[in-house]
C-alpha cells in the first residue's frame, strides 16, 4: 500500500493541481506534516493564502487519515495523522515489515554494474565502495519488485596478460596452484621484468596477439589466472555478505567479438569518424570519445557501448546503473551521449552513474601502505575484526560507507566505526538486539505482544517513524542515495530509545504492556529489514 504521506500528497494534488511538497513538521506542535501549498497558489490566483488554505481544507477529504487540518501563520496547512491510523500502520509492519514497502507499479529490469575487480590482483580499498553501494542498491531495487541483473565487469582482458603468461612460462609455474595474493606478486615481478627487458616486452606483446588469436596454451594459462582470481573474489564476497556470484560475471572479454562490430556500425552511420588515425565521436565535450585508438586498440568507451547494446538487446533492460568512482564522471557522460546518438540506449531507458568519493585513512589522507601501494580489502576487514566480531565489524564498515554522502570522501577510522553509541552500524545492531532482549524478557514473564494502541507522544513519534519505512525505501530506489535509509534507521533507533525511556514496557501491565510490546516488536522487524537492505545482519544479542 502507498505510504501515509503519499496518500496525503495524492489527495492534495488532486484538489490543487500542483505538487503539495509535503514535508515533515518542523516542531511537534505543528502536527506531523506541513505544506505551503496555499502560499504558492496565492500569487497565481491573486487571493490571500489563508483564504486558499481554508478552501483546500474544506475540499480535501482527509478525515479517514488525519485529525482536522490546522491553518497556521500566513497560510501553512498542518496535518496530524490519527492515532488509530498510526496503530494500523504498526500492525501491518508487525505482520510483515515488507508490507510497508510498496511494490513498484511497473517493475523494471535493472542492470547494476558494480565491484569490477581486476584478474590477478587482490581486491583493494578502491573496490570497497563500489561493492558495498552496488550490493545495497541491488537489495533495495529487488525489494520493490524489480528484476535486478547484477553485472560484475571484471578486468579479464588486455595487454597485461601478455606479460603475465610470459612470466609464468619463464618461471615454470603452474598458474592453477597460485593464490590470488601470489598472482598479484607475479604481476609485480612481470611488470618489473617488462620495464627492464626489451626482449621480454617484445615477447609479451607477441603473447597478447596469441591470446587474441585463441592460442591453446595461452588461453589455458589465461583461464587459470581467471579461475584463481574468481576464487579469491568469491571468498571476499562471502566474507562481506555480498550477493554477487559467478552468474553475475561479465568481464571485458565478454564483449571482445562485439567491439569491431560497434566500431564499424558507428563509422558506417557517420556517428564516428577518423581523426589522426583514431576512430572518434565528437560530442559537445572538449575531448572526443575515442572508439578505437590509432594503433587499432579498442578502449573502455567501446567496451561500455558494446555492453549497453547487449543489455538493451539481450536483457531488455529498462534502467542502467553504474556504481563507479567519481573520477569516471566524464567517461560515463561521453558513453551515455554516444549510446543515445547511436540508438543503443533508447530515450526511455535511464542510464545513471552512481559516482562516489574515496576511502581515506584515519588521518584524512589517501589510504595506502608504507610502500605506497593500495591497501587490500581483506586487510581492512582484518583490521576491523581485530576490534569487533565479524558481523559487527561488517556493520561498522558498511554503515560508515553508506551513511556518507556518496560523492564525499570518508575516513576509515575503525575505533569510531565500531562504537555502539552514536550514528554507527553497531549502534543500530545494538538497537535491534535491545528490542529482541525486551521481547525475550517479556516472554519469560508470560507477557505477549498484543494490538498496538498509540496514545503517548513518544508512542506517536515512534509509530510515525515506523510508518515512513516504505516511503524511505522508495526514495532510495529513486535517488540511488543509500544514506537516506541510514539516516532513517538511525532516527528510528533514536525514536525507540526515547519511547523506551518515557513509556515503560516491561513494568507496565495488561493491554498497555501488550501494546508497547507490539511497538517494540515492530521496531525490531523494521530495523532488521532495513539493515538487511544495507547488507548488514541484525543480531538477536550483543
Amino acid at each position: 500500500m502507498p505510504s501515509l504521506p503519499a496518500i496525503l500528497a495524492e489527495r492534495l494534488l488532486a484538489a490543487a493541481g500542483i505538487d503539495p511538497e509535503l514535508r515533515p513538521a518542523t516542531k511537534p506542535q505543528f502536527g506531523h506534516y506541513q505544506t505551503n501549498l496555499a502560499l504558492r497558489l496565492a500569487k497565481a490566483e491573486g487571493r490571500p493564502p489563508r483564504e486558499i488554505a481554508q478552501r483546500l481544507v474544506a475540499e480535501v477529504d482527509l478525515a479517514d487519515i488525519c485529525e482536522p487540518p490546522e491553518i497556521a501563520g500566513p497560510g501553512f496547512i498542518n496535518l496530524r495523522i490519527k492515532n488509530s491510523v498510526l496503530a494500523d500502520a504498526v500492525s501491518a509492519l508487525l505482520a510483515d515489515p515488507a508490507a510497508g514497502i510498496a511494490q513498484t507499479e511497473t517493475p523494471g529490469r535493472v542492470i547494476i554494474d558494480y565491484s569490477s575487480p581486476n584478474v590477478a590482483k587482490q581486491m583493494h580499498v578502491g573496490h570497497l565502495r563500489s561493492t558495498i553501494i552496488g550490493d545495497c542498491l541491488n537489495r533495495v531495487l529487488t525489494a520493490l519488485g524489480n528484476k535486478v541483473i547484477p553485472q560484475n565487469h571484471i578486468g579479464d582482458w588486455g595487454r597485461q596478460f601478455g606479460m603475465l603468461v610470459e612470466q609464468i612460462l619463464d618461471e615454470g609455474l603452474d598458474a592453477s596452484q597460485l593464490t590470488l595474493a601470489e598472482a598479484e606478486e607475479l604481476y609485480l615481478r612481470a611488470n618489473a621484468h617488462l620495464k627492464d627487458s626489451d626482449e621480454f616486452a617484445e615477447r609479451a606483446r607477441e603473447r597478447v596477439v596469441q591470446l587474441q588469436n585463441d592460442d591453446p596454451e595461452t588461453k589455458r594459462i589465461w583461464r587459470q589466472l581467471i579461475d584463481i582470481s574468481l576464487a579469491g573474489f568469491n571468498a571476499t564476497y562471502q566474507r562481506m555478505d555480498i550477493l554477487l556470484t559467478d552468474d553475475d560475471l561479465a568481464g571485458e572479454s565478454t564483449y571482445n567479438d562485439d567491439l569491431p562490430v560497434v566500431a564499424a556500425d558507428l563509422e558506417e552511420r557517420g556517428i564516428a569518424q577518423l581523426d589522426n588515425g583514431a576512430l572518434v565521436v565528437f560530442t559537445d565535450a572538449q575531448a572526443p570519445a575515442i572508439i578505437r585508438n590509432s594503433q587499432g586498440g579498442f578502449g573502455y568507451t567501446c567496451t561500455d557501448l558494446a555492453s549497453i547494446r547487449h543489455w538493451i538487446g539481450h536483457f531488455h533492460a529498462t534502467r542502467l546503473i553504474y556504481v563507479v568512482g567519481a573520477p569516471q564522471i566524464f567517461h560515463f557522460e561521453q558513453v551515455f551521449k554516444v549510446a543515445r546518438m547511436a540508438g543503443y540506449l533508447p530515450p526511455e531507458v535511464p542510464a545513471e552513474h552512481v559516482a562516489f568519493g574515496q576511502v581515506l585513512g584515519p588521518d584524512g589522507k589517501k589510504f595506502s601502505t608504507r610502500e605506497g601501494t593500495a591497501v587490500t580489502l581483506n586487510s581492512l576487514l582484518d583490521e576491523a575484526e581485530e576490534h569487533a566480531e565479524r558481523s559487527v565489524a561488517l556493520a561498522a564498515i558498511k554503515y560508515a560507507d553508506l551513511s556518507s554522502g556518496l560523492q564525499k570522501d570518508y575516513s576509515f577510522d575503525v575505533e569510531r566505526m565500531v562504537a555502539t553509541t552514536g550514528d554507527t552500524g553497531p549502534y543500530l545492531q545494538y538497537a535491534h538486539a535491545r528490542t529482541a532482549g525486551i521481547l525475550r524478557n517479556a516472554a519469560a514473564q508470560g507477557a505477549a505482544v498484543g494490538t498496538p494502541v498509540v496514545v503517548e507522544d513518544a508512542e506517536q513519534s515512534l509509530a510515525l517513524a515506523l510508518s515512513r519505512f516504505g516511503e524511505i525505501v522508495a526514495l532510495v530506489a529513486d535517488t540511488l542515495q543509500p544514506h537516506r535509509l541510514c539516516n532513517y534507521l538511525y532516527e528510528l533507533a533514536v525514536a525507540f530509545s526515547v519511547f523506551y525511556e518515557h513509556c515503560p514496557v516491561l513494568k507496565s501491565e495488561g493491554e498497555v504492556r501488550a501494546s508497547r510490546l507490539a511497538l517494540t516488536a515492530a521496531t525490531g522487524k523494521v530495523l532488521a529489514k532495513g539493515l538487511d537492505l544495507l547488507g548488514i545482519r541484525a543480531p538477536e544479542r550483543m
